[in-house]
């Protein structure tokens, strides 16, 4: 009897996690996300701010983040230092209301896994958050995401939604399809382990909560085969929200260029960004200048060494 009735309890808890509204669920986030991204476009930093504390208490964005870290997510099993690799239904309702206490979490250190790099000898090393930390780094990028939206230059298309490297290749094609010119393409070295920390919390200029979080984030220590680090610089690979913070750090890298170019050449460089990568595109008689100019413009940005 007794595990007859614990087939029913695990029946009625999974009918009810998968029975919720989800398509409402979505519509109510997203309503939110839009009122963040229009407040954003006109400067209204308090409304802002207190449509992102909003959305941090709703109970559909916690609904979303949590169904996006264990559902969704293409890295859904892959532990963090605690082990957890899959929640039951119950779990993930627990967890939504565990969401709520943003005040008390202490971010837990990460794992540190290693993967091969597409087409090379090398391995790229992910630090992966606990389950906890993935779905509260979820639920900040909900809310931090339509704000930085509203700001971001419009030739950055690394890591943004609705957007793609196509974009970006098709953008440098309708640049140089009527007259040939000269292309300067340019890479940051390891871009996400050397984004100053400073430079990511003084971009975000956010609220309490938030801010104290990512703080807990950066700082948190990385367990790499039994050793503890504490990194002074980089956000990790291997949360939802360490591509936001990168593109964070890079914002500005155009605007920068423009202001470090003299006046008769900032009007002949068309720059796109993807990610770490770049590409500036001008007349063949920028070369010299192309190279210092984006040098000038990393370092002005925060982002990191060549």
């Amino acid at each position: 009897m007794a595990s007859v009735a614990r087939r029913v309890r695990r029946r009625r808890q999974l009918e009810g996690w998968k029975s919720l509204p989800w398509k409402n669920i979505q519509k109510s986030v997203f309503r939110l996300q839009k009122r963040i991204y229009q407040a954003a476009s006109k400067n209204e930093v308090k409304r802002v701010h207190d449509l992102q504390r909003l959305l941090l208490r709703s109970w559909s964005a916690r609904c979303l983040a949590v169904r996006r870290v264990t559902q969704d997510n293409r890295g859904k099993r892959t532990a963090g230092v605690d082990g957890l690799a899959s929640l039951t239904p119950h779990q993930r309702m627990r967890m939504v209301g565990d969401l709520r206490n943003l005040t008390v979490h202490t971010p837990a250190p990460l794992r540190r896994v290693y993967i091969p790099k597409p087409g090379k000898k090398e391995m790229r090393g992910l630090s992966i958050p606990t389950m906890f930390d993935r779905a509260l780094q979820a639920l900040v990028k909900l809310a931090l995401e339509p704000e930085w939206e509203a700001r971001f230059e419009p030739n950055s298309y690394g890591f943004r939604p609705g957007r793609s490297p196509h974009d970006a290749i098709g953008s440098i094609f309708n640049f140089v399809r009527l007259k040939p010119k000269y292309a300067l393409d340019a890479d940051i070295t390891q871009c996400f382990d050397r984004i100053s920390h400073d430079v990511i919390l003084d971009k975000l200029h956010t609220i309490q909560p938030i801010e104290r979080l990512v703080r807990g984030w950066l700082k948190a220590g990385i367990l790499d085969h039994g050793e503890m680090i504490f990194p002074e610089a980089g956000t990790a690979q291997g949360g939802p929200l360490s591509p936001l913070l990168a593109n964070v750090a890079l914002h500005g890298l155009e605007t920068a260029v423009c202001e470090a170019a003299p006046s008769s050449l900032s009007r002949i460089i068309f720059l796109v960004r993807v990610a770490g990568c770049h590409y500036m595109v001008g007349s063949s008689t920028i070369t010299g200048d192309a190279v210092r100019l984006d040098t000038i413009a990393v370092f002005r940005t925060g982002g990191g060494s060549r």
